[in-house]
């Protein structure tokens, strides 16, 4: 009998201190939010196919593009290259045009 009440009373307590029991986490705490790295860019670049400035150029970025980083590549110390994201409104838009490639840094 004891060890049924004590079973029910975790069954009924134990789960509020759970992530999906109810109790509001701090959101600091996981650094979601800080993930993404978005920068603008302050002059003109290439969009590259791939980490080598011999690579097909896919397009030219304007001067205040805004791109989302989501990758680094280091060649060597002075060839370091960025996996970018445009950040564009993909409703508005043509839904094919380019939106990630490789810039150097």
């Amino acid at each position: 009998m004891i060890k049924n009440i004590c079973l029910i009373g975790f069954a009924l307590i134990g789960p509020i201190t759970l992530p999906a029991g109810g109790i509001q986490r701090n959101l600091d705490d996981y650094n979601i939010f800080n993930t993404s790295k978005e920068i603008v860019l302050n002059e003109s670049c290439s969009l590259f196919t791939y980490p080598r400035t011999n690579a097909k150029k896919l397009m030219v970025l304007n001067s205040g593009s805004s791109l989302s980083i989501l990758r680094k590549w280091i060649v060597t110390e002075k060839d370091i290259w960025a996996r970018v994201e445009l950040t564009t409104n993909r409703f508005i838009e043509h839904p094919n045009k380019t939106t990630k490639g490789w810039i150097k840094m």
